[in-house]
């Protein structure tokens, strides 16, 4: 049994170094394989998020435009409705002017069969006296037969002109037949015109009726619309918590991979000789996500850094604020070990120029991914 265990290999430094080494290669190539299947579900997310965001901005311009159009058309029902009543008025001032004139001519009339009735009674008094001077001359008749035939023609001419002022008279009874006609058909034709008046006014009030109950419509499908994009917001809001938190799960896979990148990196650039490895940590009440300690030259020096998967100008947190982040944890380094050197890290997939001169000019060194 002892011979037995004597003659079992064993694992030399070199075959040991040899197999972690494969192992970790497998490690480190199964991770950046489940990194990009990260990284296509998250561009697949941004541009479900974006296209969302697009169909939210039409739906609200259009929104704007149909109600642009509904004030539009009450603004236009509300000058008709002006007119209306500027039309309304103008009859009625009209109307007032004709029944004036009606009555100031029905006035002329009154008195017009006033001053015929006093001829009459003039005539009257005339047919009174002449009846008086036919008695007289009838008496005068017994005593002056030569006088008759002067009378008979007296009274001749007296009866002409009895005709001829009946005459006037039948004449006068005809206009004042014409004037009750011509006053008939007026207040038949006014009285038309009432009836087409109230049943303008009818339809009117129909038609606004009808304006107010598509106002009720509209108000309702607002509510509605108002009830769907609280909906979408809500959709929205946790889209964001999701892909917040798929983010940094992202982020932390990240540093990780760092972790165990970063020394080899830093040694080979910069001839950093690390002394602890790299850890995340609290310091002053600030989170660091990348801390490390390393040498050069014989002085220490403290590696403060953060990761960000995607710099560029498209960032809600912007650039200033990510470097005032940066520094704010520096301090709080400094704070906690004194007035030590510090070189500033910025680890990202993928990095603009812009934001690079940016960066560099504060002192931080941005590392991309494809670097190390």
């Amino acid at each position: 049994m002892q011979s037995a265990r004597q003659k079992s290999p064993k694992l030399t430094e070199p075959l040991r170094a040899e197999i972690v080494k494969i192992v970790d290669e497998q490690v480190r190539k199964a991770q950046i394989k489940e990194l990009r299947g990260l990284r296509d579900a998250i561009e697949k997310l941004t541009e479900a998020q974006r296209e969302a965001e697009e169909r939210l901005k039409s739906f609200e311009r259009t929104t704007e435009e149909n109600f642009n159009k509904v004030w539009k058309s009450i603004d236009e029902l509300a000058q008709a409705q002006k007119r209306t009543e500027e039309s309304l008025e103008s009859f009625k001032k009209a109307t007032e002017e004709n029944f004036n004139k009606v009555w100031k001519s029905i006035d002329e009339l009154a008195q017009a069969q006033k001053k015929t009735e006093e001829r009459l009674t003039r005539l009257e008094g005339v047919v009174d006296e002449l009846a008086q001077a036919q008695k007289r001359t009838e008496e005068r008749l017994t005593r002056l037969e030569g006088v008759v035939d002067e009378l008979a023609q007296a009274q001749k001419k007296t009866e002409e002109r009895l005709t001829r002022l009946e005459g006037v008279v039948d004449e006068l009874a005809q206009a004042q037949k014409r004037t009750e006609e011509s006053l008939e058909s007026f207040k038949k034709a006014t009285e038309e015109n009432f009836n087409k008046v109230w049943k303008s006014i009818d339809e009117l009030t129909q038609a606004q009726k009808k304006t107010e109950e598509k106002l009720i419509e509209l108000v309702e499908a607002q509510k509605k619309t108002e009830e769907k994009l609280a909906d979408l917001a809500d959709d929205l809001k946790r889209l964001r918590r999701e892909f917040g938190g798929l983010s940094l799960s992202m982020s932390y896979a990240f540093e990780n991979e760092s972790f165990r990148m970063l020394p080899g990196f830093l040694k080979e650039r910069y001839g950093l000789e690390f002394t602890e490895r790299f850890i995340r940590a609290e310091i002053g009440g600030k989170e660091i996500n990348i801390f490390g300690k390393a040498r050069k030259n014989g002085k220490e020096i403290y590696i403060v850094g953060e990761s960000k998967l995607r710099l560029d100008e498209r960032r809600e947190e912007s650039i200033e604020d990510i470097i005032e982040e940066i520094n704010e944890k520096v301090e709080a380094v400094k704070k906690e070990y004194g007035d030590v050197e510090v070189l500033k890290l910025l680890l990202t997939h993928y990095a603009t120029r812009g934001v690079k001169r940016e960066m560099e000019k504060s002192g931080i060194i941005v590392i991309q991914s494809f670097e190390m």
